[in-house]
């Protein structure tokens, strides 16, 4: 391995551009991605000096944004946007005197290197990295390391599940203890280290090892009452191996419907399905999950904290029929309260709630609609109504929420309803959407007051949802239709439909 290769082209930019600065060290995760031949995004920079003022100047001289991280412990940001999605640097003042003493107060070992930028032919390498990366093991920089700071309990398992790496004995009796601790942290760095989770090919992965080690619901407590919550047939599962159920084949139903997928992806013959009959919608599908709702946290992450919360209301809306079966009625709506929440808990956006909260209130109604002939124009109209920007969420989530009900491949005929559901869906929500799901307003509120001399008042709305659903069937497409259309509803005495 090359040793200038250790050092990223923004690294070696960031050199000729800030001449005489005080000694910088490229480190942590960056210097172990280079080592891996993994891409390095962002860069993390130990100084000696004024780390702050090294920041600015980086700013100015790359053209970025800066951002004062931390006052107190000198650490400063810049932020660069590009064509290839924006990078941030962070600079922070050496902690502990010397760089030896700033490595080893770090988390792990492989995050405890650094890389001079004078100096890039040598690994600076106090608590053997390199050696626990070729051993693949994930062992702390300290003995203290996550007593210091409970959410490195929350990175370890990232670290272990994303690096393939096995946790040292130490290190994973330090992680288990971490849970009473973990309340400690504050909700701004518990989500992030949640979100960077979920941001993961096969989040389930991560959340079943969390929940091995006992942290899972000390990051999500709304889980902890479906441990063990009996479900009745067809349900394989109780409530929260069906959660972790769910939250592992949403990761494999995205991964099967990726742009371009390998053959590997479709081996699987419930997914090759969905596969072959959603496959026309990739692109769409993948420009969807992708799109960031607020605060660089995207549709993608969210639709996966939405399936690990979809069934949050069970616990207490359970009850038995009278012919003895077990019922959790409306747990749909109640668990949508717990969703919210949750996310406010976490310090998510207000638009991240509200699309977490859609995701979990509709998570039923595709099912719901496979019960019917066919899905029609309006029935798509309503559903996107209902579900607004969360609605293709809610179709995905559909679908895992049936593959994690069994224990083995779903019923095909099942399977393959639900898939036609999710298809005709995805057609009004990709091909139609300016018909079906958004139809243009052919008329506001004062056109109607005028036109059927009505007061103002809840029936000029329902007669303007009644029309919309008229349009979305392509039964009214001008203004003068729309007109004709609402005085015959008038006319007929029923001035508005329901659902």
């Amino acid at each position: 391995m090359s040793s200038r290769s250790l050092l990223p082209d923004l690294a070696a930019e960031l050199t000729a551009r800030l001449p005489g600065l005080p000694a910088l060290w490229l480190v942590g995760g960056a210097v172990r991605d280079a080592i891996l031949g993994r891409p390095v995004v962002d860069l993390d920079f130990a100084v000696d000096g004024e780390a702050r003022r090294v920041a600015r100047l980086a700013a100015d001289r790359l053209g970025g944004a800066y951002y004062e991280l931390d006052d107190e412990r000198d650490t400063g940001r810049v932020l660069l946007v590009s064509a290839g999605g924006p990078r941030t640097i962070d600079f922070a003042r050496l902690r502990g005197g010397d760089l030896e003493a700033d490595l080893r107060r770090r988390d792990f070992t492989i995050n405890a290197m650094a890389v001079a930028l004078d100096a890039p032919e040598r690994v600076l390498d106090p608590t053997g990295g390199l050696q626990d990366l070729r051993d693949r093991v994930l062992r702390l920089a300290g003995p203290t390391a996550i007593r210091d700071d409970p959410l490195r309990a929350l990175r370890a398992v990232r670290l272990a599940v994303s690096l393939e790496l096995q946790i040292e004995a130490a290190t994973l009796g330090q992680v288990r203890r971490a849970r009473d601790h973990l309340a400690a942290v504050s909700a701004e760095r518990t989500r992030d280290e949640l979100m960077r989770m979920l941001q993961a090919p096969r989040p389930g992965r991560l959340l079943r090892l969390l929940d091995h080690l006992g942290l899972l619901t000390a990051v999500l407590p709304e889980l902890e009452p479906l441990r063990g919550l009996a479900q009745p047939a067809p349900h394989a599962f109780r409530g929260l191996d069906h959660t972790l159920s769910v939250v592992d084949r949403l990761g494999d139903l995205l991964w099967a419907l990726e742009p371009l997928p390998g053959e590997d992806k479709v081996a699987d013959l419930t997914l090759g399905e969905a596969s072959l009959r959603l496959g026309r919608f990739r692109e769409a599908l993948d420009g969807y999950v992708r799109q960031e709702v607020s605060s660089g946290h995207s549709r993608r992450q969210l639709l996966f904290l939405a399936a690990a919360l979809h069934d949050a209301g069970k616990p207490d809306t359970g009850d038995l029929a009278q012919d003895g079966r077990l019922r959790f009625l409306r747990h749909d709506e109640h668990g949508a309260g717990l969703a919210a929440a949750c996310a406010r808990r976490l310090r998510l956006s207000a638009e991240e709630a509200e699309f977490v909260s859609l995701v979990v209130r509709n998570h039923m109604r595709p099912e719901t609609l496979q019960a019917a002939a066919a899905v029609t124009p309006r029935a798509a109209y309503r559903f996107f109504r209902h579900s607004g920007p969360a609605g293709v969420a809610v179709v995905l989530l559909s679908l895992a929420d049936l593959l994690g009900k069994y224990a083995s491949p779903p019923p095909q005929a099942e399977w393959a309803g639900r898939v036609g559901v999710a298809r005709s869906l995805l057609e009004a929500a990709f091909e139609q959407e300016s018909r079906v799901v958004n139809p243009p307003r052919l008329l506001d509120g004062d056109d109607v007051m005028r036109a059927l001399s009505l007061a103002p008042g809840p029936a000029v709305g329902e007669l303007l949802e009644r029309l919309r659903e008229a349009q979305a069937e392509g039964g009214v497409t001008t203004k003068e239709e729309a007109l004709a259309f609402v005085r015959a509803c008038i006319e007929g005495g029923s001035p508005a439909g329901r659902d």
